[in-house]
């Protein structure tokens, strides 16, 4: 009896230890996901927390699990070429363990994030056609919120072919306008849009050292070009996004012309195999890359949208117009401009790439009407680059370089009539 009446206590003990890492887990998570700001969010409008997640199968079943605070509303939908499982749910914060979600079974990258618009999603790539047969929300038996089970199976081509012609879901792209006043801007007055690449779903690229995200690194950097042109005379500089959240391709592009952009600059910071290649590059559009190295860039850097799952049908048709036909010749030209005023604004004062103009297709530059440059700021993955991107001092450096080079173009454009 004595024994059995310490197994008794033994699994009690447990059960308690079980209850206190969960709390923990919803505090810690919370602490991790929520901004500080000495006020209690309201209950109804915070957003939701997923505060841990498991995934576990094989090529042929795979079940992922994620634990969240409240109930959680999802719709799930269907992306093909590649194949993406999309689950749609209210914004969430996710304050997960990043190894929680590494993808196993039939899926080889799990991403989630937010969406803008209230809106979070996970994007679930899988190695060929997958089904989720069955989703269900169930209440944790301790009532410390509630979890989201999907299980998944690998099915054949046409039983995925219908999935897609039957469900309603066409696509994400929804409408955006920019933050900034609807009337147009005053006469002679040149302005910019300044877009902080990534967002959201896509996080970009992650620093070697620091482990931090591209998309953090670029919406810092931005705000500071943004302040910094902004008090150039005649110059008016707005963000295409100044948040956390994510924007597609052709979004990015929509924002920048209802916002009667002269100019956008797109800012990224990559990483690359090779550690030790550094330095800033300033890209143009074009149809055929300059060489390897903008090629793969822009190739990444177009991935964008399949992150977020994303179709590219779901985007506005005339983008698929200027993707077959570039943008105009004109334009083309002040971009080049640009980017060259750029170049030697940066000389022997940062750290140039070797032939720091380059060209690619890059998807983001595909305005026919402003003139677009993407600027690698460095590369995350030399730990220079790296350092000299995570430094306050730097990006008001870099801020003003690009702040005098738009002065001169803007200058030669008015010389010659522009």
């Amino acid at each position: 009896m004595r024994a059995t009446a310490n197994v008794v206590r033994s699994l009690r003990a447990k059960e308690t230890v079980r209850r206190a890492a969960r709390s923990l887990a919803v505090l810690f998570a919370l602490v991790a996901a929520q901004p500080s700001s000495g006020v209690a969010a309201d209950a109804e409008t915070a957003p939701l927390l997923a505060f841990s997640a498991r995934v576990a199968g094989d090529d042929a079943r795979t079940r992922l699990v994620i634990a969240f605070d409240r109930k959680p509303d999802f719709s799930i939908h269907y992306v093909a070429d590649p194949v993406r499982v999309v689950i749609d749910l209210p914004e969430t914060s996710f304050g997960l363990k990043p190894e929680s979600l590494d993808p196993r079974g039939l899926f080889n990258a799990i991403r989630y994030g937010g969406m803008g618009a209230g809106a979070s999603r996970l994007v679930l790539s899988a190695n060929g056609p997958t089904e989720i047969t069955e989703a269900k929300v169930l209440p944790e038996e301790d009532g410390s919120g509630y979890r989201l089970v999907l299980d998944a199976e690998r099915i054949d081509r046409a039983r995925f072919e219908k999935l897609l012609s039957e469900q309603q879901w066409k696509g994400s792209a929804r409408a955006v306008k920019a933050d900034r006043p609807s009337a147009p801007p005053k006469a002679g007055t040149f302005v910019i849009a300044v877009d902080a690449g990534h967002g959201g779903i896509d996080t970009g690229a992650i620093g070697g050292t620091s482990r931090i995200e591209e998309k953090r690194v670029t919406l810092d950097f931005a705000r500071v070009l943004a302040e910094t042109l902004n008090r150039e005379a005649g110059v008016e500089a707005f963000l295409t996004r100044d948040r956390d959240e994510f924007l597609s391709l052709a979004q990015r592009v929509q924002v920048a012309r209802q916002g009667n952009a002269d100019l956008f600059i797109s800012l990224h910071a990559d990483t690359l195999r090779q550690k030790d290649i550094r330095g800033a590059t300033v890209y143009t559009i074009s149809d055929r890359a300059s060489d390897h190295l903008a090629a793969e860039l822009a190739q990444r850097e177009n991935l964008s949208d399949e992150i977020a799952g994303i179709a590219i049908e779901s985007e506005p048709p005339e983008v698929a117009d200027i993707l077959i036909d570039l943008t105009r010749r004109e334009t083309q030209a002040f971009s080049v401009s640009l980017a060259r005023s750029v170049v030697t604004s940066f000389e022997g004062q940062i750290k140039l790439i070797n032939n720091p103009h380059r060209h690619a297709g890059f998807r983001v530059l595909q305005a026919p009407d402003v003139p677009s440059v993407l600027l690698e700021l460095g590369f995350l993955s030399n730990k220079e680059d790296e350092t000299l991107l995570l430094d306050p001092e730097w990006r008001k450096k870099v801020s003003g370089l690009i702040a005098d080079a738009v002065r001169r173009y803007r200058q030669a454009a008015i010389a010659n009539g522009g």
